[in-house]
C-alpha cells in the first residue's frame, strides 16, 4: 500500500516538475523572442508589434505598428492605393482581429472599399471602382517578425503598379539619421527635397530616396536601428511622404506584383531591441506649481517590470543657489495602469514658498513653485491676451513687431450649394432653409468669430461654447483684465496694448457678433462657415491668404472665371445651414449666458443675444427633453422668468436620472427655485453621483478617468474639471474641490507618458511649444493655446509627440479648450485664495 502511494506521489511530482519546466521554457522563449501577450500584440523587452489595435490611419494610427525601446517608430503598415496617401485618401475596411495562440500569430481581414466612408458621412472619401480583400498577418521569428499579405485574388491589371504595402516611419526622430538601402545610403532630410514627377493622372509624385531589397534605418543609433528585408522580388521603395502633404511621414513601400495572391507581400522586419531595456522612470508634476494649501502629489511612472522602489526626494531651490533637501520618503505603490507601474509621492505637508524640484533615481523634474500667488500671473492670462486674439476672424492681428495674420474673410459668405457633402463634414441638404439660394452672398457674416485651430472654419457650436465659458468665467470670478486693443469697427486687434476695456467682455462680444450677425441675415443659426476648396482648407499660415476679401459675383466676374487662388475667383467661404434641434438649444443656452455678461457693456448686443435665445427656445422641437435643461437654466438665470423654472421642476425626474450630465448645470438654480421636491431630488441624485466620481478617482493614479477616444483626453478632462467646480460651488457639503484641481494638474503636466509638458503652450517650465494651429508648419506655438493632450496608441501606449501635425495630440481646437483651461485656473485660485480674476 505504502509503495503504491509512494509511486503515485512520484508520478504527481514528475508531472508537476514537467509542467514547471514547460512554464520555465515558455518564459525563457518569451524572453528570447517575440510572443503574444494578454493584450493581443507581440512583445519582448524593448519591442512591441501591434496589428489593427488602432483605427485612425488618417492620423497615423492603424495597421501594423512598432514601439521600439519605448518609441513609436512606425505605423500604418497596410495596403494603400497611393505611394504617399493623405487624410482623404481611401483606407481599407478593417475586419476582426484574429489571434492564434498556437502559432503566436495575429491577423486581420481587410477590404476595399469601406462603404461606411465611401462618399458619405463625416470627411467622405471617394473610392475608385476597385473591390478586393486580403488578410494581413504578423508572424514572430525570434526577435524579428514577418509581415505577410495574402490576397483573395489577383489585382486587376489596371491596378498593377498602383497598390502597394506602405509602412510609415515617424520623421521626428529620424531627421539627420542615416539609412542604407543595398548599396545606396543617405540621411533622412529635415525638409522635403525633390526631384519629383507628374504621374498619369498629372498628380505630383516624389522620386524614391532609395530602392532595393534591404533597408537599414538609423544604423548609428542602436535605440532606433531597424532592418526591413523584402523576401519577394518586389523591391522596397523609401519615399518622403511629405511630397504632397506637409504632415506626411517617411514611407517604406512594396508594390503588389501582377498575379500575386498568397504571400503577395512578405517582409522580414528586425527592430533592434536593446537587451534588458526598461522604461526609465518619469516624475510627473505640475509644470507651474502648487498653492501651499493644495494637495501636492507627484506621480512616478516606471516600467512594469521595474521592481525597484527608490526613495523620492523633494528639494527646495535655495535663494543663494544650490538645493536644500526638504523631504525624502518611499513613495506609495499605486499599482499598474496601461503599460506602466505607478507610485505616488505626496508632499502636501510642504507649504513654505519657493521653487522646488523632485528627484527619483536619475530623474529630476523641472523647477516648480509653491506659492499662494501661483495662479495669479503667467498662467491663465496668455489665453485671453494672446491665443483668443490670434484666433479672431475678420480682423488684422498685430503683436508689436509681428503680424499674426492680416485682415481676413471680409467676403463672407456665400450660401453653400444644395446637396453638398463637404470634405470637412458639413452637410447641406436640398434646401438652404432660408431665402438664399446656393452661391448667393449672405450679408452680415463678415464680423466676429474665432478660427478653429488650423482649419479657419467657424462652427456655430464652437463659437457658442467659447462665449459661454468666457461668460461663466466673467460671472464666477469677476475677471477684469485689459492688455489688448480690439477695434471692431476697423477690424483691428493690437496685442499687448491696453484700450481701457475689459478683454474678456470684448472677446464675448466678438463671438456673439458672429452668431447674431448670421441669425439676422438667415433668420436661423448658421451651421458653419468654411472654404469651398481643399487647397484653401489645408492652408498653413496667414488667414489673409485664404480669400481676396472681395465679394464674388458671377454676373460681374471676369470671363472665364479665374480659379480659386487668383484675384476675382470664387474663393468666398460657404455658409451651411441645418435642422438640428439639439444644437439650436445648446446655442440658446450659450447666448443666454452671453447676454448676462454683456449687460452694461454692450446692452444692444446683450438684448439681441437674449432675444435669439428665447426664439430658439420657443421654436425648437426637440426629441429629448434633456436637451432643454441647459437652456432652461441659462434663460432662467438671465430672466428669472417662471416658465423656465417650471420646466426644470417638471423635469426633475429626468434631470435626476442623468445627474452626471445635468447636476453641474442645474445646481446654480437651487438657491433661486423655491421648490422642496426639486431641491431634494437634485440633491439626492448628486449624492449618488458623488459615489461614481469617487470610484472614477481610483481608476488612475491621476485622480480622474483617462479614457481618450481618438483625440487626447485633455479637452474632456478640462470639461470634467469645470463641471466639478460647479458641483463643488453648488454642493460644497457633497463635492470637494480637489477633483477640479486634479483636472488642472493633469493639463499642467501630471499626465501619462514621458512627455510631462503642460498642454497649455507657453505656460510653466515645460509646455507644448510645437503645436497644431495655423502656425504648425513653422514648428511654433501660440501662447495660451491648449493642445488636445496625451493620446492613447491602442491598446496601452500613452503618447505626446513633439510633432506639429498630429491634431489628435496637440491641436488648439476652439470651443472651450483654452477657455476651459483658463476657467479652471481661475477656479483654483478662487477655491484656494477666495480671490477674483484681477
Amino acid at each position: 500500500m505504502k509503495n503504491r502511494i509512494f509511486k503515485s506521489a512520484l508520478k504527481v511530482a514528475a508531472l508537476l516538475l514537467g509542467q514547471l519546466n514547460l512554464a520555465v521554457g515558455v518564459a525563457q522563449a518569451q524572453q528570447q523572442g517575440l510572443h503574444l501577450n494578454e493584450q493581443e500584440y507581440l512583445e519582448m523587452p524593448g519591442l512591441n508589434v501591434m496589428l489593427a489595435h488602432d483605427f485612425y490611419p488618417e492620423g497615423h494610427q492603424g495597421g501594423v505598428g512598432i514601439i521600439q525601446n519605448g518609441l513609436r517608430v512606425a505605423t500604418n503598415g497596410d495596403l494603400r492605393l497611393e505611394p504617399t496617401p493623405g487624410q482623404w485618401q481611401p483606407i481599407p475596411k478593417v475586419g476582426e482581429r484574429m489571434v492564434s495562440r498556437e502559432k503566436q500569430e495575429v491577423s486581420v481581414r481587410m477590404a476595399y472599399p469601406d462603404e461606411s466612408k465611401n462618399r458619405k458621412g463625416f470627411n467622405p472619401v471617394f473610392y475608385p471602382d476597385l473591390n478586393f480583400s486580403y488578410v494581413l498577418r504578423v508572424v514572430p521569428e525570434g526577435k524579428a517578425f514577418r509581415i505577410i499579405v495574402d490576397l483573395d485574388k489577383p489585382l486587376p491589371d489596371e491596378w498593377i503598379g498602383k497598390v502597394g504595402f506602405n509602412f510609415e516611419l515617424f520623421p521626428g526622430i529620424l531627421f539627420g539619421k542615416s539609412y542604407y538601402m543595398d548599396e545606396h545610403f543617405g540621411i533622412f532630410p529635415r525638409q522635403l527635397n525633390g526631384p519629383g514627377y507628374l504621374d498619369e493622372a498629372q498628380e505630383f509624385q516624389i522620386t524614391p530616396m532609395a530602392t532595393g531589397n534591404k533597408l537599414v534605418i538609423a544604423p548609428e543609433t542602436e535605440r532606433q536601428t531597424m532592418t526591413i528585408q523584402n523576401l519577394n522580388n518586389n523591391e522596397l521603395q523609401l519615399l518622403d511622404g511629405r511630397a504632397r502633404h506637409n504632415n506626411g511621414w517617411f514611407v517604406v513601400r512594396s508594390l503588389v506584383p501582377k498575379g500575386a495572391t498568397k504571400g503577395a507581400i512578405q517582409w522580414l522586419v528586425t527592430p533592434n531591441a536593446l537587451e534588458g531595456w526598461k522604461y526609465d522612470p518619469v516624475v510627473q508634476v505640475s509644470q507651474v506649481g502648487y498653492h501651499p494649501k493644495q494637495q501636492k502629489v507627484a506621480v512616478i511612472e516606471t516600467d512594469k517590470t521595474d521592481t525597484r522602489q527608490l526613495p523620492a526626494t523633494l528639494y527646495r531651490v535655495k535663494e543663494s543657489g544650490g538645493l536644500e533637501k526638504v523631504l525624502e520618503k518611499a513613495p506609495t505603490d499605486w499599482g499598474s495602469f496601461l503599460r506602466y507601474h505607478y507610485y505616488q509621492f505626496d508632499f502636501s505637508q510642504v507649504q513654505k514658498p519657493g521653487m522646488y524640484i523632485v528627484k527619483y533615481g536619475d530623474y529630476e523634474t523641472n523647477p516648480f513653485q509653491i506659492n499662494e500667488q501661483v495662479y495669479k500671473r503667467d498662467v491663465w492670462q496668455p489665453v485671453l491676451e494672446t491665443f483668443l486674439p490670434v484666433q479672431m476672424c475678420h480682423m488684422r492681428v498685430n503683436d508689436r513687431y509681428k503680424v499674426w495674420h492680416g485682415l481676413c474673410h471680409m467676403d463672407d459668405a456665400r450660401m453653400a450649394p444644395a446637396d453638398t457633402n463637404h470634405f470637412d463634414g458639413y452637410l447641406q441638404g436640398p434646401s438652404s432653409l432660408t431665402k438664399y439660394k446656393g452661391g448667393e452672398h449672405v450679408p452680415g457674416l463678415n464680423i466676429g468669430g474665432w478660427h478653429d485651430a488650423g482649419d479657419y472654419d467657424l462652427r456655430v457650436e464652437s463659437q457658442a461654447d467659447e462665449i459661454r465659458i468666457l461668460a461663466l468665467a466673467f460671472e464666477e470670478f469677476n475677471v477684469d483684465y485689459d492688455n489688448t486693443t480690439i477695434d471692431e469697427q476697423d477690424h483691428l486687434a493690437e496685442l499687448h496694448l491696453p484700450d481701457g476695456k475689459n478683454d474678456i467682455l470684448q472677446q464675448i462680444e466678438h463671438g456673439a457678433l458672429s452668431i447674431v450677425g448670421g441669425y439676422r441675415s438667415l433668420g436661423r443659426l448658421y451651421r458653419g462657415i468654411i472654404v469651398p476648396s481643399l487647397r484653401q482648407y489645408v492652408l498653413l499660415g496667414d488667414a489673409a491668404s485664404h480669400t481676396d476679401n472681395r465679394l464674388f459675383d458671377p454676373a460681374t466676374a471676369p470671363k472665364p472665371v479665374p480659379p480659386i487662388g487668383l484675384p476675382g475667383g470664387p474663393d468666398d467661404r460657404w455658409v451651411f445651414t441645418e435642422e438640428n434641434p439639439g444644437r439650436e438649444l445648446l446655442v440658446s443656452a450659450d447666448l443666454a449666458a452671453a447676454s448676462r455678461a454683456l449687460r452694461g457693456y454692450n446692452d444692444a448686443l446683450s438684448k439681441e443675444c437674449l432675444q435669439i435665445a428665447v426664439e430658439l427656445w420657443n421654436r425648437t422641437k426637440e426629441k429629448d427633453k434633456l436637451d432643454r435643461v441647459r437652456p432652461a437654466t441659462e434663460l432662467y438665470l438671465a430672466t428669472h422668468d417662471k416658465q423656465y423654472a417650471d420646466f426644470l421642476i417638471s423635469t426633475r425626474e429626468q434631470i435626476s436620472q442623468h445627474i452626471d450630465k445635468t447636476g453641474w448645470i442645474v445646481g446654480r438654480t437651487l438657491p433661486l427655485i423655491k421648490d422642496r421636491k426639486y431641491r431634494n431630488a437634485i440633491t439626492a441624485a448628486v449624492k449618488g453621483y458623488k459615489a461614481k466620481v469617487d470610484a472614477q478617482e481610483k481608476e488612475t493614479p491621476y485622480g480622474m478617468p483617462y479614457k481618450p477616444d481618438i483625440w487626447g483626453a485633455g479637452w474632456g478632462i478640462q470639461s470634467f474639471g469645470v463641471e466639478q467646480y460647479f458641483l463643488h460651488a453648488s454642493f460644497p457639503e457633497i463635492f470637494p474641490g480637489n477633483y477640479m484641481l486634479h483636472a488642472l494638474n493633469f493639463v499642467l503636466g501630471v499626465h501619462p507618458g514621458s512627455n510631462t509638458a503642460s498642454f497649455a503652450s507657453g505656460v510653466g517650465a515645460k509646455s507644448l511649444t510645437v503645436a497644431y494651429g495655423n502656425n504648425r508648419d513653422e514648428w511654433s506655438y501660440i501662447p495660451g493655446g491648449v493642445g488636445s493632450g496625451t493620446a492613447l496608441i491602442r491598446p496601452d501606449y500613452p503618447e505626446l509627440l513633439e510633432w506639429p501635425y498630429l491634431w489628435q495630440q496637440t491641436e488648439y481646437v476652439l470651443g472651450g479648450g483654452s477657455s476651459n483651461y483658463m476657467f479652471l485656473v481661475l477656479a483654483a485660485d478662487k477655491f484656494l485664495n477666495g480671490n477674483s480674476g484681477k
